[in-house]
């Protein structure tokens, strides 16, 4: 169970913080053109949504990996899940169905993440 945290940890954490990146280094226009849902909401709020990715990719290894703080790992993973089950409402209510898969499968990685570490028996 500890390798399959460790894996799933450090695979979200590529991913939300390069998504993350991305939101933040490309002008709002691009992320418009190419990722469609960003045109719902103003151009601050979707650099303050990479913002949080980061964060939250930051926040799934580090706490883990030093030993300060460990409780902050699933906290992040719940904080992500979050915000990954208002991605797929967001993209069900833009009725973007072909779209609502990833946020989906990154929402149970972040609660067996999630659950791994604040569970009966955190690892």
């Amino acid at each position: 169970m500890l390798v399959f945290l460790w894996v799933a940890e450090i695979v979200l954490a590529l991913l939300y913080f390069g998504l993350g990146v991305m939101r933040l280094v490309q002008p709002y226009p691009k992320l418009v053109r190419v990722l469609r849902w960003p045109a719902d909401f103003p151009a601050w709020a979707v650099k303050l949504i990479g913002v949080a990715e980061i964060l939250g990719a930051i926040g799934l290894l580090l706490p883990a990996a030093t030993d300060i703080a460990p409780v902050l790992t699933p906290i992040a993973a719940c904080a992500l899940a979050v915000m990954m089950a208002l991605a797929v409402l967001v993209h069900l209510r833009r009725g973007e169905r072909q779209r609502v898969a990833l946020p989906a499968i990154l929402l149970v990685v972040n609660v067996l993440v999630a659950v791994g570490r604040f569970g009966p028996h955190p690892a």
